[in-house]
């Protein structure tokens, strides 16, 4: 018998595997194929004060080992999130999901968080300061310490949820931004997002994105996830949710032994929409072949030998 559950800021999840944000919508769509009760969590999509069009299109672009997308952080907005994605999503999951929040001011983190904090279906605040397909917002929080701790401040100022940090892959220090996070009051960090990118088409001679770059997701990004996380590890104390490239049980053992609590499942769920059930269904085989009786003792465990 293995024991596949961890906690991660004092709630107990069945399992790590959490779709990650932009990859499983508000969960409606996933809940008519199976039952998603069976996932740790989810993180639902990115969510900003005001409802967002997004970028124009094409958005999508495909690699060889995975994807390009400039989404641009389309969603209703925060209120009608909660006056009607919430309601809708309590009749499908009855665990606590985490809440993606984006902003382009400080100011729209705090007043979307501090909103969310308010419902009690919300478990934790996933704080976005690394998305790479918006302009004057996004990454640019997340791409130094100071910035990033300034969002976290004002964040947790306005909410007694715990509050994970989203973290860019695009930046020179990742270990320094952590901290700066943890210094600040964050009670998680999250890593990594899309590597920024672009693909050109032979035939205009142009960029396929409309946006002219996108985030880079799939099984091309999970080496550059295990490091981070590994870095990340090294430097903070505080939890640390693992992602980039996950598509298979192996993957989740290795971003753990990385130093993830738990593990964040993105794109694989826009290839294969059973990708995360498949996952949970194959992780005490692979714990059986790897000698893993509990998950929650392998964290960190690369740092131990």
């Amino acid at each position: 018998m293995v024991d596949t559950r961890v906690r991660l800021s004092g709630i107990w999840l069945d399992n790590p595997v959490i779709p990650a944000s932009g990859a499983f919508g508000y969960g409606q769509e996933f809940a008519e194929l199976y039952d998603i009760n069976c996932l740790g969590s989810f993180s639902f999509k990115g969510t900003t004060l005001e409802p967002r069009f997004g970028n124009p299109t094409p958005r999508i672009a495909e690699a060889s080992a995975g994807m390009l997308n400039a989404v641009g952080l389309q969603n209703p907005g925060v209120h009608q999130v909660i006056a009607q994605e919430l309601p809708r999503l309590r009749q499908v999951f009855h665990k606590p999901v985490m809440a993606n929040v984006s902003g382009f001011s400080v100011q729209d983190y705090a007043r979307t968080c501090a909103l969310l904090d308010k419902e009690e279906q919300v478990g934790w605040l996933e704080v976005n300061i690394s998305c790479p397909n918006v302009h004057g917002g996004g990454m640019s929080f997340g791409s130094s310490p100071a910035s990033a701790a300034e969002v976290t401040r004002a964040v947790k100022a306005v909410t007694a949820k715990p509050v994970y940090m989203k973290l860019s892959p695009n930046v020179a220090d990742i270990a320094a931004i952590a901290q700066a996070c943890e210094q600040a009051g964050a009670d998680g960090i999250s890593l990594i997002n899309t590597l920024l990118a672009m693909r050109i088409d032979l035939k205009t001679r142009r960029p396929i994105l409309a946006n002219g770059t996108g985030g880079l997701s799939g099984p091309a990004i999970l080496p550059v996830a295990v490091r981070m996380v590994y870095q990340a590890y090294e430097a903070v104390s505080i939890p640390i949710i693992g992602m980039g490239g996950v598509s298979s049980a192996e993957d989740v053992l290795e971003l753990m032994l990385a130093g993830a609590t738990a593990v964040g499942v993105g794109a694989a769920n826009l290839a294969d929409p059973f990708a995360c059930p498949k996952i949970i269904a194959d992780l005490p085989r692979a714990m059986r072949r790897y000698g893993i009786r509990d998950l929650k003792e392998i964290i960190g465990g690369a740092h131990h030998g």
